[in-house]
């Protein structure tokens, strides 16, 4: 396993609109504790679509999250944007740092991420470098 990981440490979701059994988009609001190249703790919304009953598909969901803590060692914040697809077999995300986003040592961090995983810790990449 990467020694770079995020774990959920919560997950609520509610439908916005549409039937439990039909077409329906929610909103989910999670938390996440990062160890290895971030080290720290964030507040992650995503926004997810749900075909309905009978429909197998992959989906995709957008997402932004903030990341409070460190990365190599700088301590700051900054936010990143999801495109995660979620089905079946778990999630594959892609992810970067959202320009001028990062605050204290982290100003100036640009970078881009990948994860996958069917579990609640997930390894990640992230190759990052400042302005």
């Amino acid at each position: 396993m990467s020694e770079n990981t995020y774990t959920m440490r919560t997950w609520d979701e509610n439908v916005v609109s549409g039937p439990e059994d039909g077409p329906r988009y929610a909103h989910a609001r999670a938390t996440f504790a990062y160890t290895g190249i971030i080290e720290g703790s964030s507040t992650c919304d995503y926004i997810l679509y749900y075909a309905g009953e009978g429909y197998a598909s992959e989906e995709r969901a957008p997402g932004l999250e903030r990341i409070e803590g460190s990365v190599d060692g700088r301590k700051g914040s900054f936010v990143i944007r999801h495109d995660v697809a979620y089905g079946p077999d778990g999630i594959t995300d892609e992810w970067h740092v959202v320009p001028g986003s990062g605050t204290g040592e982290l100003a100036g961090l640009k970078g881009t991420g990948t994860a996958a995983s069917a579990t609640e810790t997930v390894p990640y990449t992230f190759d990052y470098s400042w302005d």
